[in-house]
């Protein structure tokens, strides 16, 4: 289980409600810490007083427990600096949504 193959699984099972996305590529996800059994993630939202920060967090804990195994301690940490904009969002992303 390595910081690439969970971001990976996030990635391929974890999307915006609202967007429809993926939060990889829509540059939600910051960074990625794995040590032994134990996953930390660092993420933002597009807003900062987002509603669905809950399922977000959850569909990343359940994604990565399907994916490798209910023993994996799943931390979702939120935060805002620095703050998400549509730059860092995938060139594919930015495109889809008529920002370049």
């Amino acid at each position: 289980m390595t910081a690439d193959e969970i971001r990976e699984v996030i990635r391929e099972n974890v999307f915006d409600p609202e967007l429809g996305y993926n939060v990889v590529d829509l540059g939600l996800l910051y960074d990625v810490e794995v040590r032994d059994r134990n996953v930390r993630l660092e993420m933002t939202l597009t807003t900062v007083g987002c509603p669905l920060y809950e399922q977000i967090q959850a569909d990343c804990e359940r994604a990565i427990k399907e994916h490798f195994g209910e023993d994996v301690t799943v931390e979702v940490d939120f935060v805002f600096d620095p703050p998400w904009s549509p730059e860092m969002m995938s060139e594919e992303i930015r495109a889809e949504m008529g920002f370049i």
